[in-house]
């Protein structure tokens, strides 16, 4: 008879599931005391362990808090095209109106891709900075970082166009914002 598997519960960095004698797994990654039973694996009882062990150490790290955690975790987990919106409400423009042609013009630039490089002007990044150690000005982590990326980006277009609608207009023009 082969042993069911039913996962049981959804941690944030892996699925413990259930397998055979594989409880003591969860319990022991929920911080439970476990006994192990005599059939138990060497690989259920290290696995136990460690499952136990990187639940200790995410909890000393964040000093108890998995609210912050969790709130981390979401944050990260946003898309460039999301931080974007969120950031013309900051900017108090309004993205309802504001976005579709920030949307289009860096779509045109770089494909919303943060790693975007053109070997001829030397342009990088989502809003395509030239140089692209520009946007070390907006915070850190510029090459690799979309938040920084969309906040110099929007700076910029606030300083130099007033609005994505105009520097859309400035791009369908001239070629370039």
């Amino acid at each position: 008879m082969a042993p069911i598997r039913t996962p049981i519960r959804t941690c944030t960095r892996f699925t413990l599931a259930v397998a055979g004698t594989a409880i003591a797994l969860v319990a022991a990654a929920s911080g439970a005391e476990a006994a192990f039973p005599a059939s138990a694996s060497a690989q259920t009882v290290a696995a136990a362990q460690m499952a136990s062990t990187a639940q200790t150490a995410s909890a000393a790290t964040l000093d108890g808090s998995a609210q912050q955690l969790t709130l981390a975790a979401r944050h990260h987990r946003l898309r460039p095209r999301q931080i974007a919106w969120r950031m013309l409400r900051k900017k108090h423009w309004s993205p309802d109106y504001q976005y579709p042609y920030l949307n289009r013009l860096w779509k045109h630039e770089s494909g919303w891709n943060k790693h975007a490089e053109n070997p001829y002007s030397g342009a990088y990044g989502i809003p395509q900075a030239v140089p692209g150690s520009k946007m070390a000005s907006a915070g850190p982590n510029w090459r690799d970082n979309a938040r920084t990326q969309i906040r110099w980006g929007l700076r910029y277009i606030r300083a130099r166009y007033n609005s994505p609608r105009r520097a859309w207009r400035h791009e369908q023009a001239d070629g370039w914002y």
